[in-house]
């Protein structure tokens, strides 16, 4: 493995990667979950019940992770391109990723 992707900040790279091909495959199965809302309600409210399964809160707290993850690594990509940045790259990354935590775990705990 190449030098520079034991980088933390080449695994935060990867981290937002990650989370924007998870948030891809996402998204179309919402909007085809929120369109039964339209076209075949008695199926969306089966579709509801199954959502107050445990497992399913429980990827929702994945599902909120992996959108603060993109969120905060959305703006660490702006910081870099429009910010003077010190040597401080793998704090800022770091903070990131804690605060990404911070985030889906508040909703979690909110959610269960």
């Amino acid at each position: 493995m190449s030098r520079y992707r034991n980088h933390p900040l080449w695994f935060a790279f990867l981290l937002h990667r990650l989370s924007g091909i998870g948030l891809a495959f996402f998204l179309p199965v919402h909007f085809w979950m929120l369109s039964l809302v339209l076209t075949n309600p008695e199926s969306f409210d089966q579709f509801a019940l199954w959502t107050d399964h445990p497992l399913v809160k429980f990827a929702e707290f994945g599902l909120v992770f992996l959108l603060a993850v993109h969120f905060f690594g959305g703006l660490r990509l702006l910081a870099l391109e429009f910010l003077p940045w010190p040597s401080r790259h793998k704090t800022l990354a770091a903070a990131s990723i804690a605060g990404a935590f911070l985030v889906s775990g508040a909703f979690f705990l909110n959610a269960v």
